[in-house]
């Protein structure tokens, strides 16, 4: 497990280009049976993703955690970005389609994961954060019959939004929210762009009770985001390539912008969970 520390807008406006990648940036998620896993000081929040291939992987806690098992002080949020993939959660299985997720509460043990098809594997994409109760480990759908232990997306929390004059034609998702799917500090959603628009998050806002970490994906080879971070009025960038990952300190923007339409993975932890909890910046008072 990588640990990445906390940084201080004060330091931050003097990064460097390469600074600023070694420090927010999280690349090569992504990797053939293995589980990569990313601890952020900020928040206590760890990123990671598992692509089983051939092989079944286990979530184990590592040496970092101090922990007799990772979910023994955590609660994880994931959703599958791959192809058709099977989760085991202390003996019980679920199969975890794509774009489908899970939330595991605190105090499961043994979690594995698994594809049904080695040559279209599914991509486990998690975000976790420390827990201080245990709520139930469910499956999240976006469409279809609610059932025990399955929690198909309100139609409330499938918000279609912006408009094509502005380039910011989106619906978002909303995975692990308030009044949907209960946890102690995480909350988590996917959105995509609709074809034509290419910014994100505008107008551009802090959330000084949560931090927040994207994953774009959707991306051709060559296509990119320019990611802006940064307090408002010393905002930064990062060029984004498909299936990276990047970490936004509660103190700094989060949007972006793209060569094409893409889609994100949002995952927040902090002080509260209510989404509409935003600091709003204008545009104009950007710089």
């Amino acid at each position: 497990m990588e640990v990445r520390t906390a940084a201080s807008p004060k330091d931050v406006k003097h990064y460097t280009t390469e600074r600023l990648r070694e420090e927010f940036l999280i690349q090569n998620l992504f990797q053939a049976d293995e589980t990569k896993l990313v601890y952020s000081h900020i928040d206590r929040i760890i990123t990671g993703a598992a692509v089983p291939v051939k092989q079944t992987l286990e979530l184990k806690a590592g040496d970092e955690l101090r922990a007799e098992y990772f979910l023994q002080r955590r609660e994880l949020g994931l959703i599958n970005i791959g192809g058709d993939g099977v989760i085991t959660v202390d003996g019980k299985t679920y199969e975890v389609c794509a774009r489908e997720g899970m939330y595991i509460g605190r105090g499961s043990k043994n979690i594995t994961f698994a594809s049904k098809d080695a040559s279209n594997p599914a991509k486990f994409y998690m975000n976790s954060a420390p827990a201080h109760t245990t709520y139930p480990t469910v499956h999240i759908k976006p469409e279809g019959e609610a059932q025990p232990g399955v929690v198909i997306i309100k139609d409330e929390n499938k918000v279609e939004t912006g408009c094509m004059e502005d380039c910011n034609h989106r619906i978002i998702n909303k995975y692990i929210v308030t009044g949907q799917v209960d946890s102690c500090q995480l909350a988590m959603g996917m959105t995509r762009l609709l074809p034509g628009s290419v910014w994100n998050t505008m107008p551009a806002h802090t959330h000084d009770r949560r931090m927040e970490v994207y994953l774009y994906l959707d991306m051709d080879d060559d296509a990119f985001v320019m990611h802006y971070m940064g307090e408002p009025q010393e905002t930064r960038h990062i060029v984004m390539h498909n299936e990276e990952a990047v970490i936004s300190p509660s103190w700094s923007i989060h949007s972006g912008c793209g060569s094409r339409a893409y889609t994100f993975i949002w995952g927040m932890c902090g002080e509260n969970q209510d989404y509409a909890d935003m600091d709003h910046i204008a545009n104009r008072d950007l710089k």
